[in-house]
């Protein structure tokens, strides 16, 4: 056995106890809201190490530069699909995803539009 595929294998199993984590997580958490901050991790962190473990065994090759290309795609839609989620979810609630004047946290004094 390697070093490489020594450290591939420890970077697999971080992979692994993030994704564990992040299940327990959403499994223990009650709101949608804050199941969505479990879900960060198994989505955006264990990819990366999965893609590190990956250039760890292989090397740099054109596979390790195909999936570090899917990872950039990956980290960057991450944040754009919470927001839509947690849009959905307002929606479902709410019926809206706006915040109406009664609302906590809807800042006091508002826009021309809050005004009588």
């Amino acid at each position: 056995m390697s070093v490489r595929e020594v450290i591939a294998d420890v970077l697999l199993a971080v992979a692994v106890m993030i994704v564990l984590a992040s299940a327990v997580g959403i499994l223990v958490m009650r709101d949608t809201y804050q199941k969505l901050h479990y879900l960060t991790p198994a989505a955006l962190v264990a990819p990366v190490v999965v893609g590190l473990a990956i250039l760890a065994q292989s090397g740099l090759t054109d596979d390790t530069v195909q999936t570090g290309l899917a990872l950039v795609f990956i980290v960057i839609a991450g944040p754009f699909l919470s927001h839509a989620t947690i849009r959905a979810a307002r929606i479902r609630e709410t019926g809206d995803w706006r915040t109406r004047p009664g609302d906590p946290g809807r800042p006091r004094g508002g826009s021309a539009e809050d005004q009588p």
